[in-house]
């Protein structure tokens, strides 16, 4: 199965409470961390939510 790499490049400090569990599901705690997931639908999904706050990297 691919992967993506995900990367937190904005806080998610003051943003709506979802979003800030989206963050924390994805793995995420720092800025500048970066996570490798499965590119699955749903993962695809909780990015779009928060694409604001992440960076996808190739």
């Amino acid at each position: 199965m691919a992967t993506i790499k995900i990367k937190l490049v904005k806080s998610p400090i003051g943003k709506p409470e979802t979003h800030r569990k989206t963050i924390k599901a994805l793995g995420l705690r720092k800025i500048g961390q970066v996570v490798e997931m499965n590119d699955t639908p749903q993962i695809r999904g909780m990015i779009h939510q928060v694409d604001y706050m992440v960076e996808v990297i190739d």
